[in-house]
């Protein structure tokens, strides 16, 4: 790693963690709703586990789709915050409103279609009603999340991370509230199982996008941009550039998601105990994970600001600090689920076989910890520096041509069974990780060399 110095490292670590920090709560947050789920869920038998994880696993491939593609408005906005260029940053604002109308209407038609789409993979006949009532119920949120995401990528792109973490509280308290009305009848609530927690995250994501709303229209910390002041007309130079950063960001998302969602529904195929317990390992996993993904989203930012004000090697720099800072969280996060992968899974559920699955495929989940913080860091880091379509096409590669092939190949046509889906997991991130970081590497020594810029 090449520092100019260790102030400047301490410097940009300390600038990570403050805008990391509160991404970390909204991360925690979300996350939490799907623990929440889960261990609710878990209480009412391996069908209704086995359906939220099918159903859960669908939704999450239209929600990175969205989530990719408004993803470009943080660096977009963080290169403009940092050129203190004000009109910009309200140009991209508004502008990603236009996404957000177009991805709600694509991404609500194609979630009301799995009553065609889950059947069609294979999915186990006691499993189906759950899974499909989930996504279903969910539905009705994707358009406010949707909306939440745009104002909370501007927000990002602004510095302004502490008011996403305090959205993200509220929708875990009206989730966890909404569950155990929905999923078990309460003030005369219908008791819909496992499909009372989509009713409930619907409602927490409408709740999230107003609060957002709200914070971000009557705040002074905004006011300069004057974002609500009107609607712009689209402005294709703008929404293409948008959709040239964002679709490879879906499209790298959708990469590595949709290889964890192939092995949901590979799991969904070998019945009801294996894909519990396979959700299980995966929500404890994706849990630990939101610690670098926050980073990650920190790193972004910060390097668009360094960016902004002409400071290639700073950003640079504070890319691969990023990385390393990752890299050490996951590997403490790998040397805790080694040590009690145990005592997690039964945090879960009482149900035996369930229980010793998810042990087992836990242990396989810490071996791609390091992995797994190092591709989520590097991939941040080019965010920065607006590359994504290389790297999607190393996400491609690296999640489906080789962990995907592994995993169906060994897992489900020679019926070694879930372990072996597991170790194609493993396979395709240190794949990634690995061509990330080098990617990384070429692409800032060629801005660094172009801008004339020398280590001091």
């Amino acid at each position: 790693m090449t520092i100019t110095s260790r102030d400047r490292l301490v410097v940009d670590a300390r600038a990570i963690v403050a805008l990391g920090g509160p991404l970390l709560g909204n991360n925690l947050s979300i996350t939490g709703m799907a623990f929440a789920d889960t261990i609710m869920a878990g209480q009412l038998g391996a069908v209704d586990l086995a359906g939220l994880a099918v159903g859960a696993a669908s939704f999450n491939l239209f929600m990175f789709t969205g989530f990719g593609l408004l993803m470009a408005t943080s660096p977009s906005v963080a290169h403009a915050f940092g050129a203190n260029d004000r009109q910009q940053v309200t140009t991209y604002a508004r502008q990603s409103w236009w996404l957000v109308m177009a991805l709600s209407i694509l991404l609500f038609l194609g979630m009301r279609q799995a009553d065609w789409f889950l059947p069609a993979v294979g999915i186990a006949e006691e499993v189906l009603p759950v899974a499909i009532g989930y996504v279903h119920a969910i539905s009705w949120g994707m358009p406010a999340l949707l909306a939440f995401f745009s104002l909370r990528y501007t927000s990002e792109g602004l510095g302004r991370t502490k008011p996403i973490m305090f959205t993200g509280f509220l929708g875990l308290t009206v989730n966890v509230i909404g569950n155990w009305i929905f999923m078990y009848g309460k003030f005369g609530a219908p008791a819909l199982g496992a499909v009372g927690c989509g009713v409930a995250t619907a409602i927490s994501m409408w709740l999230m996008f107003f609060a957002m709303f709200l914070h971000v229209r009557t705040h002074r910390a905004y006011r300069p941009f004057n974002f609500f002041a009107r609607v712009d007309r689209p402005n294709w130079p703008v929404l293409g550039e948008l959709t040239r950063i964002g679709a490879p960001i879906a499209g790298s998302i959708l990469a590595e998601g949709g290889l964890f969602v192939a092995a949901a529904l590979m799991m969904g195929s070998m019945g009801a105990v294996t894909a519990a317990g396979h959700q299980i390992a995966l929500n404890y996993a994706a849990f630990m994970f939101m610690v670098p993904l926050a980073i990650s989203s920190a790193t972004t930012i910060h390097v668009g600001h360094t960016l902004g004000r002409g400071d290639v090697l700073g950003a640079r720099n504070a890319g691969l600090i990023g990385v390393g800072m990752c890299a050490i969280v996951m590997t403490v996060s790998a040397i805790v689920i080694l040590l009690l992968n145990d005592q997690i899974a039964a945090l879960y559920t009482r149900d035996v076989p369930v229980r010793e699955l998810a042990a087992s495929l836990l242990l396989m989940a810490a071996l791609f910890q390091f992995s797994d913080g190092v591709q989520v860091g590097a991939a941040g880091a080019l965010r920065g520096f607006k590359d994504t379509t290389i790297p999607m096409m190393m996400c491609v590669f690296s999640y489906w041509v080789v962990g995907f092939t592994f995993a169906y190949h060994y897992g489900v046509y020679r019926g070694e069974g879930p372990v072996l889906v597991w170790v194609g997991l493993n396979v395709g991130l240190t794949v990634s990780a690995i061509l990330l970081v080098v990617r990384y590497l070429r692409v800032t020594r060629a801005r660094i060399d172009s801008a004339g810029q020398r280590p001091i």
